[in-house]
């Protein structure tokens, strides 16, 4: 292997380390700490990145009705370099992220901590701080914490306590009835009111805050510079762009609309029908007769999400060894459809159930690989490009789109996907992003004689994004998405939603960064004005995801471009 493009991989030791963490401290529950307004608990120490979870207590209005306490607080993991100041404030930059749909602050583990570092090896101590939706106050990360990928899915299936704990259980509509107003109003609320409890010199905040997002986080991002906080539109040091010195946007834009964007909502979630407007929406919220928060049958539902991290544990525990979640999770209709939807070779095969991922010989990284990788997952918002696998034929993956296909759906994305062609036959492994392109490649190829990648179609390690989706104490992905944040922005035209941009010209007020995935979800769609940076080769997630070493030699081109706009003067 190339070391040299492999340098940024975080030794195995000390992701035990951090999962050992994780068990120690627990859930990293705010009652903990119930006299304080504030808590930080570490997470660890590594490459001179120091990562914590940070707490704020901000109750939420009595209008919103009965919640769990734990809703009643904000939280973010903050990176910051190891040799800098301890006090955010005395950062030279802190960068504040919004999370796209469906995504928690782990998302933004490897993009944070390769800034960080970029950052002081120049001689600049910067932070990122990685936002977490409140609605992720519902998670329970206890299983995954464990670092077990056995013991947590006995913690989530099968009733078995973790330190005491015992799982209560996904959260149904009927207790969501507080997230029927949990919208875009109160997100950006959420943004200012974080921003001024840990940094209450609002000159501070206008000096030193960049204020960004990736994917739908730069529609917030938008939405939060044109805010006014103090409901007097004359006054303008609480508005949402004097509380930043610049926007930066990653696979998005900074903007109040939806617009290219709306091909990250996938079609087949339970979205009511917006033509009916923002009164009988809301109507339908608020009684519960629509879901409260964002779901669809297949993949994205809190069980199926909660998967996804579950495979990142085994990922992390025993990377090369075979597989056996696939038969150790209990059957159960929402996990056979998704296994169906995700590991069918064509139609014919999902029809059939057979052969199923449970005839397949895996190990725990093919698993991951086949759950994230643009060559394998069928869902563009979910695709990242962690490599390709390896130790047996491969064939076409023709399902849900066939490949090639000139009409195939923005939501599927246009690569051509593959799978494993021989159940109950070889162990298949999977050859990391850094390996694509290598002597040993093997080169697999569509039927059509089209490569199925190259070593600059691959820019993310899979190990750290094991260690994003399972060693982090905020979740990568969102069980619990607000319903109402999507059709607040889908209704942007209401009345009650255009109230909310009280100072237009705050998307123009400061300088702004965009970064494009080359082949994500805006590529070839983002106004040439915008001088977009373009990550060749990246998809939607690869943005935040990304090694801090190419496979062209270079430094990771996102962290990169953002630790030169918070280099520049403002």
């Amino acid at each position: 292997m190339n070391t040299s493009r492999s340098r940024g991989r975080t030794p195995r030791t000390l992701r035990v380390a951090a999962l050992a963490v994780l068990l120690t401290t627990g859930a990293f529950t705010p009652s903990a700490s119930a006299d304080s307004a504030r808590t930080e608990t570490p997470v660890g120490t590594s490459g001179g990145v120091t990562e914590t979870v940070v707490r704020v207590k901000a109750p939420l209005p009595a209008s919103f009705g009965a919640r769990p306490a734990a809703c009643d607080w904000l939280s973010y993991l903050r990176y910051r370099s190891s040799s800098g100041p301890a006090s955010s404030a005395d950062a030279d930059r802190v960068l504040v992220a919004q999370p796209g749909i469906l995504e928690g602050a782990g998302a933004f583990d490897s993009v944070a901590r390769n800034t960080v570092t970029r950052a002081a090896e120049q001689g600049r101590h910067i932070e990122f701080w990685a936002l977490d939706r409140r609605s992720n106050c519902l998670e329970d990360r206890t299983g995954i914490a464990s670092g077990d990928q056995h013991t947590a899915v006995d913690y989530y299936y099968r009733g078995k306590q973790v330190d005491g704990r015992a799982f209560a259980g996904f959260v149904g509509n009927d207790q969501l009835g507080w997230m029927a107003k949990l919208g875009i109003e109160q997100t950006v609320r959420d943004e200012y009111t974080l921003l001024a409890a840990e940094l209450p010199d609002q000159g501070v905040r206008k000096d030193k805050v960049l204020c960004g997002g990736h994917s739908l986080g730069g529609v917030i991002t938008g939405y939060f510079a044109a805010a006014d906080f103090d409901g007097d539109p004359a006054t303008t040091a609480d508005a949402g762009h004097s509380q930043c010195a610049g926007y930066f946007a990653l696979d998005t834009t900074v903007s109040t609309s939806l617009g290219d964007l709306s091909g990250s909502i996938p079609d087949d979630t339970n979205l009511p029908d917006v033509g009916l407007g923002y009164g009988v929406v809301q109507a339908g919220l608020d009684s519960g007769l629509l879901p409260r928060s964002l779901s669809a049958p297949v993949l994205l539902n809190p069980e199926t999400m909660t998967l996804l991290a579950i495979a990142g544990v085994g990922a992390l525990q025993n990377p090369g060894g075979e597989a056996d979640l696939p038969s150790y999770l209990p059957a159960n209709t929402n996990i056979e459809a998704t296994n169906r939807f995700l590991f069918s070779k064509d139609t014919a095969t999902f029809l059939a159930g057979s052969p199923a991922v449970k005839d397949f010989r895996l190990t725990n990284e093919a698993i991951l690989g086949s759950l994230m990788d643009d060559q394998s997952v069928p869902l563009a918002f979910l695709q990242s490009s962690v490599g390709f696998f390896d130790g047996g034929p491969i064939t076409d993956k023709n399902f849900p789109v066939a490949n090639g296909s000139s009409s195939q759906p923005g939501l599927f994305g246009t690569e051509y996907k593959a799978i494993p062609a021989e159940p109950h036959g070889p162990l298949y492994t999977w050859r990391n992003y850094d390996r694509v392109g290598d002597p040993d490649d093997p080169g697999y190829r569509s039927s059509d004689g089209t490569p199925f990648t190259a070593a600059g179609k691959e820019v993310t390690d899979i190990q750290e994004l094991a260690r994003s989706m399972a060693g982090q104490p905020l979740d990568f992905t969102e069980q619990y998405f607000p319903t109402k944040l999507v059709t607040d922005l889908e209704l942007a035209t209401s009345p009650q939603v255009k109230r909310l941009v009280v100072h237009p010209d705050g998307l123009t007020a400061n300088p702004t960064l965009t970064v494009l995935a080359g082949d994500g979800l805006l590529a070839g769609r983002v106004p040439a004005d915008l001088h977009p940076v373009v990550a060749d080769g990246y998809q939607h997630l690869d943005v935040l995801t990304a090694a801090p070493v190419q496979n062209n030699g270079l430094p990771e081109p996102v962290s990169t471009a953002l630790t030169e706009f918070a280099r520049a003067p403002r």
